[in-house]
């Protein structure tokens, strides 16, 4: 097994420049996962790790060597597709060993290979159907038994879990992330979904527009966001945000009718903040007025309410216990103060205190 680097990595269409000079390294065995909204350029990035595009400049290394140049089949990787791309007329084993049956391996080596990979899978049961007496999490498993066939040095997944229904999703993280136990093998995984993220990933790398915002792991991403764009990609529900203005060292938020005490420096004197909270750092007080609860969404040991103020702005907090806020109720919010994150308003850059 490698690992991946990526060394000012650019990728261009004519005179539009959509990858800008990623850097960004991946240790053996490690699960990566590229985490964005579309068109950030996470699906293009991976392709150009598998050798689908062409890198415009820069260099791609695994394990030693330098990739950039080289055909897919070349590069000791495995890619796992958003469709199963399985042939309808060959049993699951024909699947699975058809890329090394097409190479001229042994049919010996083959059903061992094979045989293993249906192990791990958990696929034993079905090697004798075809695709279409399977369901969509089984044939996205025999997907990715194909790719564990090939021995590759690294594994490549494509937004591998859209085409599944809430139930299998689920499922399938699990199963992803016991494979990557079992095998050990470096994966980057590219998905919208940040829930994806946060489950299966020993390192996120937040992609916008072309650029990393923020790598590391996935709490140290939702404790410690560097920017307001982290901040509300990773976390479900999305962190809340609201204006606020420091004041003789103290924070004001005028839709809280708040003040707070920040130990903030003559540095932030007079500037106006964008306030984020999360939902689970926010509590409803009853004797309060300032908020009007717009629904509850009960999810049973949670609920999520949602809240309009009297100026206008939205907020989402998480309910625990016997007690949970009714549609029509007016209530006050409050926070603990050490909870509260800070963002420059026009840049969007976390303000440290």
């Amino acid at each position: 097994m490698s690992g991946v680097t990526l060394s000012c990595v650019k990728k261009t269409y004519g005179d539009v420049q959509v990858i800008h000079g990623i850097d960004l390294d991946i240790q053996d065995g490690e699960f990566c996962v590229f985490v964005g909204p579309s068109g950030c350029g996470k699906s293009t990035l991976l392709r150009m790790v598998a050798g689908l595009e062409e890198t415009t400049s820069g260099q791609i290394e695994i394990g030693t060597r330098d990739v950039t140049r080289l055909d897919p089949s070349d590069r000791g990787v495995a890619m796992v597709f958003q469709t199963y791309a399985l042939y309808p007329h060959m049993t699951v084993r024909d699947n699975m060993g058809f890329g090394l049956k097409m190479n001229g391996h042994p049919k010996a080596e083959i059903r061992e290979k094979v045989a293993e990979a249906s192990r791990i899978l958990k696929l034993d049961d079905y090697l004798d159907r075809k695709p279409a007496a399977l369901s969509g999490g089984q044939r996205q498993r025999v997907s990715i038994g194909r790719a564990i066939v090939r021995g590759p040095e690294v594994f490549l997944f494509d937004e591998p879990l859209s085409n599944l229904d809430a139930e299998l999703r689920v499922e399938m993280r699990v199963e992803i992330a016991r494979l990557h136990k079992d095998i050990g093998a470096t994966m980057i995984y590219v998905t919208h979904d940040q829930v994806e993220a946060m489950t299966l990933a020993d390192k996120i790398v937040v992609l916008r527009k072309g650029v990393i915002e923020q790598v590391g792991a996935p709490m140290d991403l939702y404790r410690d966001p560097d920017n307001r764009f982290v901040a509300g990609f990773i976390g479900s529900p999305a962190m809340n945000f609201m204006d606020g203005n420091i004041k003789g060292g103290k924070l004001d938020v005028p839709a809280l009718r708040g003040s707070y005490d920040l130990n903030l420096t003559t540095v932030h004197a007079g500037k106006s903040v964008t306030v984020g909270m999360r939902a689970e750092h926010l509590q409803t007080d009853a004797q309060g007025d300032t908020h009007v609860v717009d629904m509850t969404e009960s999810l049973g040991g949670v609920s999520y309410v949602y809240l309009v103020g009297d100026t206008g702005e939205r907020l989402i907090i998480e309910e625990r216990g016997d007690h949970r806020s009714a549609t029509g109720d007016r209530v006050g919010v409050s926070i603990d103060a050490n909870r509260i994150y800070l963002f420059d308003t026009e840049s969007g850059a976390r303000i440290r205190t």
